[in-house]
């Protein structure tokens, strides 16, 4: 028999955005307004700029805001964070315990007894210490991780919200690069740059197009395969004998055999605060690279933020199982789970279904999920059918935004 815990609620975003993570939210909210119809949970609260809002007590009335529930559909169909972002590294308690007794102080004083926090491997990491934290003293209240992140790196998930309608965004953009450079008879090689610094799952998407058209790019490469830049140039010398336009796809995370960033060169040094350098200029490292070898007309382009805020090509798959994953963090915490991470999970057979479950936040904070090896094909330059078997139900589906003079409309909370 399930313990009752009856107090107010409060949910936060977390890390970067994606074109699902305000879905994610809608999913937390409507399964509170569901509890709170049963008189299971009080008032729910917003968070601004996650922790960093939290300990500056920077709170949403979520039960005002969305009055007129028809906002919720918005809501969905919104890009970005709705109510903000932060990158903050919580310590661990035993080295600022001042931290944790103010946060102690802020839920006592809102009453606060669950709390939600969307967001991807760093913030499982802050779930993980809060959860540690209030098993150790004396304050009941339920702490529910619930996932996001386009890098699809989580472990203990099959796949992550937000990924999908990224996968479906740069699968669209390579076909269109495709196209247009199909055009001319002119030797080029086109460099697309994805997102990935430790995991390949984007750039895995860049093989759509071949799989499902028959037209794709001739080589994509991932971090989870050292990069060989003597193997590249072989390969774009051999696609050259087949046609003029060689596109290929890279991870900006690509590395060589050293371990040294591919892009190391072009970089600023910058990290964040979790120890993160900011990658950027892989795809122009290798342009360098083959403009010298080759001579010819050589372009990158880097699909940068499109890849994770194109909301008006999510993936529907994506954006109603985001909405269910958000949803069902709340009945784990109603259950009386805690310290844990709401899953998405792959029933078996032919046909694709999802269903959902949890595991411990213990065994998910600070562990990449790779592309496995299974997924890469022998030469280490393209992916294999059960990769893309894998990611084909992920993009399927298209959203209907509402729009106003020509654009989307949003919901805007901040």
């Amino acid at each position: 028999m399930e313990k009752q815990l009856f107090g107010n609620a409060i949910v936060g975003q977390s890390g970067g955005p994606t074109a699902a993570i305000n879905a994610t939210l809608a999913g937390v909210i409507e399964g509170v307004f569901a509890a709170q119809a049963e008189k299971r949970i009080g008032k729910l609260y917003g968070m601004q700029n996650g922790m960093e809002g939290l300990l500056a007590e920077r709170l949403i009335d979520l039960d005002e805001a969305f009055a007129d529930r028809d906002r919720l559909q918005l809501l969905k169909n919104t890009p970005a964070s709705a109510l903000g972002s932060c990158r903050k590294k919580l310590p661990l308690p035993e080295k600022d315990p001042a931290t944790y007794a103010e946060i102690l102080r802020i839920f006592r004083k809102f009453d606060i007894r669950y709390f939600f926090y969307i967001g991807g491997n760093d913030s499982m990491d802050a779930v993980a210490k809060l959860s540690a934290y209030f098993q150790q003293n004396d304050y009941e209240i339920r702490i529910i991780g619930v996932p996001k992140t386009i890098d699809n790196d989580l472990v203990m998930t099959d796949h992550t919200p937000g990924f999908g309608s990224a996968a479906k965004y740069i699968a669209t953009t390579v076909q269109e690069i495709l196209r247009d450079c199909a055009v001319y008879t002119v030797r080029a090689v086109t460099i697309v740059e994805i997102m990935g610094r430790d995991a390949g799952w984007l750039t895995t998407a860049a093989a759509l197009p071949g799989a499902l058209t028959g037209i794709g790019v001739d080589y994509l490469y991932l971090p989870e395969r050292d990069f060989d830049q003597k193997a590249f140039l072989a390969d774009i010398a051999a696609a050259f004998e087949r046609h003029p336009n060689v596109v290929i796809a890279v991870s900006e995370g690509l590395r060589d055999a050293d371990g040294h960033y591919v892009g190391e060169g072009t970089q600023s040094g910058v990290a964040d605060a979790f120890g993160h350098r900011y990658l950027a200029g892989t795809g122009k490292a290798l342009e360098l690279a083959v403009k010298e070898a080759f001579g010819c007309k050589v372009r990158s382009i880097e699909l940068n933020l499109p890849q994770r805020c194109a909301s008006h090509l999510a993936s529907a798959t994506d954006i109603a199982e985001s909405v269910a994953v958000g949803s069902h963090a709340v009945s784990l915490a109603l259950a009386g789970e805690s310290g844990c991470m709401a899953t998405i999970l792959r029933k078996e057979g032919e046909s694709y279904a999802a269903t959902y479950g949890s595991s411990p936040v213990s065994q998910i904070a600070n562990a990449v999920k790779h592309v496995p090896d299974e997924f890469i094909n022998e030469a280490g330059n393209g992916v294999t059918e059960a990769c893309v078997q894998y990611l084909r139900p992920l993009i399927v589906g298209e959203v209907a935004p509402a729009y106003e003079n020509g654009l989307p409309v949003h919901c805007i909370l901040m």
